[in-house]
């Protein structure tokens, strides 16, 4: 039996959900499956007829994980079930949604493609950032997603040196910079003219937000590296920044500072019905080929 027990996870900020969540919910019990529901998503949408369990019993007992909502749903789950090697599929219960590929009214055909054993599965990579202060860590975190180095408030741009593997790259004046993985090329990088890359690419990219120096662009860089990036002072004011480990902040940034961000030790695995293309998520999310392919059938 493939995933004979499955987790469902939802925004549960979102109304309505549970109608929703109790028809798969239904769907997959009477596919022989054991259905729990993590503990957030049942307090909040009053889902209690199957076991409740937290994030981390997730990780520990269940074979899949089902996530409704929109991709900020999904990136929380994700931190969390990578070190146990749960794999996920994301239903789009938001708006955009490049992760949660599949659409809420396709769930149940999909849902049960996949319980059938008819899905591809594709591995991707995180990140794990720290903060450093001298010698002393102060945070660390994982993303799915991205880092983001920001200037604080309404103070003038941040000054950052970045070195990788301890090369020197450069010293840059901006907003701020992104340092994403291939996931997170197409959320707040693509926004900052980033390129999308490609999701079985072991690569990370930077992309400047508001360079003062036009010539500073994006650059892709292998997944092995290490990049460390020290928030320095800017003439004689000491700007403040913050960073954002997708979407969990550290604001008490301080000149001086270093934030080392590198591959994380494990991966997330997505699972995607049968026919699933990367391509064809870029197409309908992005209105590219306004006229419909033959090709494009399995949509």
């Amino acid at each position: 039996m493939h995933f004979p027990t499955v987790a469902l996870i939802g925004r549960h900020q979102d109304t309505g959900l549970d109608a929703p969540l109790r028809a798969l919910a239904h769907m997959l019990e009477q596919a022989g499956r054991r259905v729990l529901v993590e503990a957030d998503t049942a307090s909040n949408t009053g889902v209690h007829e199957y076991p409740v369990a937290t994030l981390q019993e997730i990780g520990a007992t269940a074979s899949l994980a089902v996530v409704m909502g929109g991709d900020g749903t999904v990136l929380g789950a994700a931190r969390t079930l990578a070190p146990y090697g749960v794999p996920l599929v994301g239903i789009n219960h938001g708006r955009l949604g490049f992760i949660t590929d599949v659409p809420l009214q396709e769930a149940h055909i999909a849902l049960a493609r996949v319980i059938e054993g008819n899905y591809q599965a594709e591995d991707r990579m995180l990140l794990v950032g720290s903060v450093w202060r001298g010698d002393q860590l102060m945070y660390t975190a994982p993303a799915l997603n991205d880092v983001v180095l920001n200037r604080a408030g309404r103070g003038g741009m941040i000054e950052v040196r970045v070195e990788l593997d301890g090369a020197f790259m450069y010293a840059q004046r901006a907003d701020g910079l992104i340092i994403a993985t291939p996931t997170g090329s197409t959320a707040y990088a693509l926004s900052a003219n980033g390129p999308i890359l490609h999701p079985g690419l072991d690569a990370m990219v930077l992309v400047p937000v508001a360079p003062q120096t036009l010539s500073n662009r994006p650059i892709v860089i292998p997944g092995g590296g290490v990049l460390n990036m020290t928030l320095t002072a800017i003439g004689r004011v000491e700007v403040g920044a913050s960073v954002h480990f997708d979407m969990q902040t550290w604001s008490d940034l301080q000149p001086g500072d270093r934030i080392s961000v590198q591959r994380a030790p494990h991966t997330i695995r997505f699972v995607h019905p049968e026919g699933y293309s990367f391509f064809s998520t870029l197409r309908r999310k992005l209105h590219w080929n306004l006229m419909p392919q033959a090709s494009d059938s399995v949509e």
